[in-house]
């Protein structure tokens, strides 16, 4: 593959994994012969998880009561470091999947599949798969798409879009997918079909950001199907994706250590709020505020920027392997910055003009009754959730740092909302965890340890996965959001 006129030669460097089909530097050596981390994160130690979890009573009625697999599987582990948001989980879920609903079963499950596919997230494809076919599904139908129903393969440019560019979807879309015929989607199964690929390629983001392992197959010997690895990989664990980080291995990065680096952070929370009590910025400075922290998102590098190969040059190599690649189309199309540089400008969705509270919430439970109540309570339990601590300091409010990592991802999707000061996010988001941010966000199979152990050095495990919940629904409620209004247009 050469292109833009580079040098063939270049490409000699390089070959590709065979297993995980990642394109690696010949000079980097692999030096580990177990591709996998014992426990349920390749990022937390096992112990951590175990120790943390002293509601295990609690997470096993959960799982009883609410999970399709019935065990108690790697995500739930993970996420019962929080109990509380683990039940809205596991409740809304198990309503999408299994409970009264628009769609058949096997639909439900392929559509995860698709979903998942989107961010090459093998761990959700195979679970799902098993799920399809115990569900009643066609085995044909996992060869890939040209065996699906066409209008299964209609979904197909929505769960793109939805993906990673939902600001492109408008009400032609809907209107393509509800026009008469015999493949044409109603409106309640279509908002169903929406619910399911929001949440699944939120979950992805989850996935790679906690560095969720294969789950264990006792009827294998060593104990794991290799076939679940979800991008984690020899050539992973000993290369850390062949990542070369500048911005988190350069000199800047080192000088504070982690424990000041903490004691800064707290400072900035008190003296935001105390400005914030002083003086209230006016409409048009907190409109420029936006704008210059969405513009500054495009310098925010992620996983992709830092690979220490020429990207373009391996782009169809890295994209995705062809296990994956039958359940979607255009594999190349990815997450461009909502404020490119250079391009004509997008208008922003304004929250207030379409918010989830009075207009999503509403038009969701109309057309695919109690998912938006379900929704509606895991959206403001990851939200308010707090233990009012800050990695060792207590009853500190974390109010504000909350907020700032919802709404950064949300900016990062063109979304603003007119009551929020986007400087507090240059004040209290370091650069670092910008770069973590935008990569779980926005490229999740570009999540690597490295990038999950550069920010906030000082700060449990269990904080850092209250952020990755937090990203994973701040993401899923954008998305729904482009969805919900382009269906409400359709509608008016």
């Amino acid at each position: 593959m050469n292109r833009g006129g580079s040098s063939p030669s270049a490409a000699a460097n390089y070959l590709l994994c065979t297993n995980c089909r990642k394109v690696l530097r010949k000079d980097k050596r692999i030096r580990v012969s177990q591709p996998l981390t014992r426990g349920p994160s390749a990022f937390i130690p096992e112990k951590e998880v175990v120790q943390a979890n002293t509601v295990v009573e609690r997470t096993n009625f959960l799982v009883e009561e609410y999970s399709t697999s019935g065990r108690l599987d790697n995500i739930t582990q993970v996420m019962s470091l929080h109990t509380q948001y683990l039940e809205s989980f596991l409740r809304s879920q198990f309503y999408m999947l299994r409970m009264d609903g628009p769609l058949p079963l096997p639909y439900r499950h392929y559509i995860a599949i698709m979903a998942a596919a989107r961010h090459q997230c093998s761990y959700l494809i195979n679970m799902h798969v098993d799920e399809f076919l115990k569900t009643g599904g066609i085995a044909e139908w996992l060869n890939g798409l040209e065996y699906v129903p066409q209008r299964l393969k209609n979904l197909n440019e929505i769960n793109k879009l939805l993906a990673h560019r939902p600001w492109l979807i408008t009400k032609e879309h809907i209107q393509k997918l509800v026009k008469t015929g015999e493949n044409n989607w109603s409106l309640p199964e279509l908002v169903h079909a929406v619910v399911l690929l929001a949440h699944y390629h939120a979950l992805a983001s989850f996935v790679f950001g906690s560095g969720i392992n294969p789950e264990r197959d006792p009827e294998i010997s060593n104990g794991f199907r290799l076939i679940s690895v979800n991008n984690f990989c020899v050539c992973d664990l000993a290369n850390d994706n062949n990542i070369e980080n500048a911005s988190l291995s350069g000199s800047n990065f080192g000088i504070v250590d982690s424990l000041s680096e903490l004691e800064a952070l707290m400072e900035r929370m008190k003296r935001l709020q105390e400005e914030r009590e002083d003086e209230e910025a006016s409409q048009e400075e907190m409109s420029t505020r936006f704008e210059k922290e969405k513009k500054e998102s495009l310098f925010v590098v992620s996983g992709d920027t830092f690979h220490s190969f020429p990207y373009s040059e391996f782009e169809d190599d890295m994209i995705i392997t062809s296990d994956v690649s039958r359940y979607i189309e255009d594999p190349g199309f990815g997450y461009e910055d909502f404020a490119r540089r250079g391009e004509e400008h997008l208008p922003t969705f304004r929250a207030q003009d379409y918010t989830w509270e009075n207009h999503g919430f509403s038009l969701v439970n109309r057309l695919y009754s109690d998912i938006g109540h379900l929704l509606d309570e895991k959206f403001r339990m990851v939200y308010n959730l707090t233990y009012n601590t800050m990695a060792t300091h207590e009853d500190v409010d974390t109010t504000m740092l909350r907020r700032a990592l919802f709404n950064y991802v949300h900016c990062m999707f063109g979304i603003r909302y007119d009551d929020y000061d986007y400087g507090e996010v240059n004040q209290l988001l370091e650069r670092s965890l910008k770069v973590y941010i935008k990569t779980v966000t926005c490229y999740p199979e570009r999540t690597t340890k490295r990038m999950y152990d550069s920010y906030w050095r000082q700060f449990k495990h269990s904080e850092k996965v209250h952020v990755n919940l937090l990203l994973m629904e701040a993401r899923m409620q954008a998305e729904l959001l482009y969805a919900l209004r382009a269906i409400t247009r359709h509608l008016t």
